[in-house]
């Protein structure tokens, strides 16, 4: 039995030793350095914990986590959590370590909504009066599939903390989507952009109608569980907020974003077809009328569920997906390679700038 228990600690550490060779291999490909030093520049700013990983060429090719919690981020912390009445978790970031990640659920919604898509169950040009009455009943059933995905319904909505604190306040799905029916249009559908809740939640509620499976379980089914997402989920809330209530490790979501960055294939298994990547990544909003934008994203290019950060000749370069809580996904199509930054911090000002010399300084080390 000792003998057996032995073998299997020997191969552990083999296993070990082989995962940490081929890592270093990759590293030592490229100069980091530049990398390492912005994170450890901009580390307050970022919250004072912060991973990053970069995956090219079939591996990672960079991983590193720094950890400084000030006395004052420390209390700052404690505070807001004893307001709001939740546990606090003060731990140091891992690529284990599950933390909210805002908006940038809004990309692994979207990738749930093409699954039917791919199947044929639900087409993008389907009007939602199709698949919920109510919103024919207050005149707005005409709006499309794809008007939700890239936030361009036309419907009003509140700001972001009214409009998460009002659909908490709520108890089911058909609650939620009867509030959203009722709200006034603030412009035409398809030509009004306003980045916010409404339209991944009106999704949400139409997957559920088609799969006859709550969100969370039709989500853990098509997304997590085949991209071996083991720690990321909607909070198992009574109404999942499908543009910003998940929970991700950055080793879950870094499976998501090689699936993206592969055209739909994670691990020789299929999860999205190569035209839903494509359809996904399209920019939607360019002669939109934008009547909101986050101020930690300065644009107005977006596709389903994600931003549209580069473009040539019309066609996507690179893509993101950022989360309010600083958290930042990438996937360039053109150097061939996904990244993602998980960080948990409440202050944006100066983000957008921040984050983009952090992706100038990720395409320098990979050689571009």
């Amino acid at each position: 039995m000792m003998s057996q228990k032995m073998n299997q600690n020997c191969l552990k550490g083999i296993s070990l030793l082989v995962f940490m060779l081929f890592f270093q291999l990759g590293r030592a490909q490229y100069n980091f350095t530049e990398v390492d030093g912005w994170l450890k520049d901009h580390l307050k700013d970022l919250g004072g914990r912060a991973v990053l990983v970069i995956y090219k060429d079939g591996k990672r090719v960079y991983e590193n986590d720094e950890n400084h919690l000030s006395k004052k981020q420390k209390f700052i912390g404690k505070y807001i959590a004893k307001k709001k009445g939740v546990e606090i978790n003060q731990d140091d970031f891992t690529t284990g370590s599950r933390v909210r990640i805002a908006s940038c659920s809004k990309w692994l919604s979207a990738a749930l909504v093409m699954t039917f898509v791919d199947e044929g169950k639900l087409s993008v040009i389907d009007s939602i009066g199709k698949y919920l009455p109510i919103f024919t009943q207050y005149g707005k059933g005409a709006i499309k599939v794809s008007d939700c995905l890239s936030h361009l319904t036309g419907i009003q909505q509140p700001e972001l903390k009214e409009s998460i604190q009002s659909m908490q306040a709520l108890h089911s799905m058909d609650e939620a989507m009867l509030a959203l029916a009722k709200q006034p249009m603030e412009g035409i559908p398809g030509k009004t952009f306003h980045y916010g809740n409404a339209g991944l939640q009106i999704c949400a509620a139409i997957v559920e109608k088609i799969g006859k499976k709550d969100f969370e379980t039709l989500f853990a089914e098509r997304i997590a569980q085949p991209l071996d997402m083991k720690n990321t989920d909607y909070g198992k809330k009574e109404i999942p907020l499908a543009a910003g209530g998940a929970w991700s490790t950055a080793d879950d979501y870094m499976n998501f974003l090689i699936m993206i960055l592969h055209k739909g294939m994670f691990n020789g298994k299929r999860i999205l077809s190569e035209q839903s990547i494509t359809e996904m990544q399209k920019n939607r909003t360019a002669n939109a009328d934008i009547q909101s934008t986050p101020a930690q994203k300065r644009a107005t290019n977006y596709g389903y569920g994600e931003w549209v950060d580069e473009e040539e000749n019309g066609v996507t370069k690179a893509v993101s997906s950022p989360g309010l809580f600083g958290s930042v996904p990438i996937v360039d199509n053109k150097r061939n390679y996904c990244a993602f930054l998980m960080v948990f911090n409440l202050q944006y000002k100066g983000r957008q700038e921040i984050n983009a010399d952090l992706k100038r300084r990720m395409d320098k080390a990979l050689g571009f």
